[in-house]
């Protein structure tokens, strides 16, 4: 599956998972570790946590494998590497005090009419 094909497959499993303030971070001049960041919050660490597990296995059943997964534990903050796509799904209090999009310096597009 191509990245931009991927990206909006997630980004449609996002909303239809009712995560909150979805954006979309093209990175790929500022980073070689991935072309695109996806970042995107749930209302609870039960809900980061579901929101997670359900962008999992959709990806792979669309044969996609996540390079890797952390915080499924914590459900603060989780962060699933598809290579050329990092999906960072955060709870609000965790994605303010970060801030990744101002981190990464780039202008981040709202994807979802969702506050």
């Amino acid at each position: 599956m191509t990245p931009d094909r991927l990206s909006k497959f997630v980004l449609a499993a996002l909303e239809d998972l009712k995560a909150v303030d979805i954006r979309i971070l093209d990175v790929k001049r500022l980073t070689s570790i991935t072309d695109i960041m996806i970042v995107a919050s749930g209302t609870s660490d039960r809900h980061v946590r579901s929101i997670a597990d359900k962008i999992i296995e959709a990806v792979k059943a669309r044969k996609v494998r996540p390079l890797g997964v952390e915080g499924q534990l914590q459900g603060d903050w989780i962060l699933i590497d598809l290579g050329d796509i990092i999906i960072h799904v955060m709870r609000p209090a965790t994605r303010e005090y970060y801030q990744l999009e101002k981190l990464w310096s780039v202008k981040a597009r709202r994807v979802s009419s969702t506050q």
